[in-house]
C-alpha cells in the first residue's frame, strides 16, 4: 500500500533518515522543516499521514497538531508524533489530536508499521465517510487526486530538468584537454608549422 507522507522535523539528518526508510517501502515523501512550513505546503501536497516532531522553531509539533485539527480541510488528517520527547509529554498536549506516538531512536521497521497502519485507517474512514465500506476508495471530494496528478506532474517535470541540468554541467565542468592532449595538440601544432612551406 503506498501513499503520501508530509515528514515535518527541523532536524534534517532526522528528515532524510525517515524519508528513506519510507520511500524503502513505496511512500511518496515530502519534508517540512518546521510546523509553520507544514501549514505552508499540506493543503498543496495532501498527504495520507503527518509526522510530526514536538521540539522545532517557529511552530512545535503540538501547536501544528492543533491547527491541523482546526482545520476542516485537515480535520481527519493521520497523525503521528516522532519525537524524543516521552509520550505523555507529547501527546499530552494535544489529547486526542494525536494518532500514535513513536518515541526516537525508533527502529525503521516500527516506523513503517506506524505509518501503514494510519494511512490504512486513513482511507477507511474515507470510504466510510462516502459509504462505500468495503468498496473501492471513491475520488477524494477535496479534489486531492487532482491535486495528486499535478504534483506528480510537476515533480517529473523538476526531476527530468535537473537531471538535464546535471549533464550540462557535467559537461561543462569536464577538463576540455587532458595534459596528454594539451601536449599532443602541441606537439601537432608544431609538426604543422615544421611542414609548412619555406619553414625551415
Amino acid at each position: 500500500m503506498s501513499g503520501r507522507v508530509l515528514v515535518v522535523d527541523d532536524n534534517k539528518v532526522i528528515r532524510q533518515l525517515i524519508r528513506v526508510n519510507l520511500e524503502l517501502e513505496g511512500f511518496e515523501v515530502v519534508t517540512a522543516a518546521d510546523g509553520a512550513e507544514c501549514l505552508d505546503v499540506v493543503h498543496q501536497v495532501c498527504p495520507d499521514v503527518v509526522t510530526l516532531d514536538v521540539v522545532m522553531p517557529r511552530l512545535d509539533g503540538i501547536k501544528t497538531a492543533e491547527r491541523l485539527r482546526a482545520d476542516p480541510r485537515t480535520r481527519h488528517l493521520p497523525v503521528a508524533i516522532i519525537s524524543a520527547c516521552g509520550e505523555h509529554e507529547a501527546a499530552g498536549g494535544v489529547g486526542s489530536g494525536v494518532d500514535a506516538f513513536l518515541a526516537k531512536p525508533f527502529e525503521p521497521s516500527e516506523l513503517v508499521r506506524v505509518v501503514r497502519q494510519l494511512m490504512h485507517h486513513e482511507r477507511r474512514a474515507r470510504r466510510k465517510a462516502a459509504g462505500q465500506e468495503g468498496g473501492e476508495e471513491p475520488p477524494a471530494a477535496d479534489g486531492r487526486q487532482d491535486s495528486r496528478e499535478v504534483v506528480q506532474r510537476e515533480d517529473r517535470d523538476r526531476d527530468d530538468r535537473d537531471r538535464d541540468g546535471a549533464r550540462e554541467e557535467s559537461r561543462q565542468d569536464a577538463p576540455q584537454d587532458t595534459p596528454r592532449d594539451a601536449s599532443q595538440e602541441i606537439r601537432d601544432q608544431a609538426r604543422r608549422a615544421g611542414s609548412a612551406p619555406g619553414a625551415h
